[in-house]
């Protein structure tokens, strides 16, 4: 993996000093949330959609899920302060963030040079919780002025429609992988 650190020096807002990671090669999306994103664009409309897998151990975001996978490929990282605005909303207190204007999506990430380039200038942001613990993040992307309030009761049925292939992208990655030992028994019996 490659890493890109900072926000760019000519950002309209201050995003925190955030590290960004790209692997070498992307994966391929996580099962379940083509059925989030088909649904993401029939009920909001979405240019860029991502799924972010919350590891609140490392304090790290992994994508796990995206609608570009050239941009953002499966498998990125992004590790921001927990204590910045952003992280504190989304993934400690699990609101949703709404991000109407292009200052308003820069302010909290640092890779809107990215988000722009993709025709984007709004960004709607909700968590996927499982019995109080957020497991992640949907993040929707589009037009400037896309999303609005309106647009947040919507967006949350989505987590609710994320929450099973999440908690099972999470139960995969936490189950212990099993090894097979080879031993030999020069002595004959067992």
């Amino acid at each position: 993996m490659s890493d890109s650190t900072g926000s760019p020096a000519n950002s309209p807002a201050t995003a925190p000093e955030t590290t960004i990671t790209r692997p070498d090669h992307a994966g391929e999306n996580a099962p379940g949330f083509e059925v989030v994103e088909a649904a993401a664009r029939a009920g909001l409309g979405v240019r860029l959609f991502t799924v972010l897998a919350w590891d609140d151990e490392r304090a790290a975001l992994q994508r796990i899920h995206t609608s570009h996978p050239e941009e953002y490929p499966v498998g990125g990282e992004k590790f921001m302060p927990r204590e910045a605005p952003w992280p504190q909303q989304v993934l400690v207190r699990a609101e949703p963030y709404l991000g109407r204007t292009p200052a308003e999506v820069a302010a909290v990430f640092a890779d809107w040079p990215t988000i722009e380039a993709l025709g984007c200038g709004s960004t709607l942001n909700v968590p996927v919780v499982d019995a109080g613990r957020t497991l992640g993040s949907l993040s929707l992307l589009d037009v400037e002025g896309h999303y609005d309030e309106l647009s947040i009761p919507r967006a949350l049925r989505l987590a609710d429609l994320a929450r099973e292939p999440l908690r099972a992208w999470h139960t995969t990655r936490s189950a212990p992988t099993a090894t097979t030992e080879s031993t030999t028994n020069p002595g004959g019996t067992l």
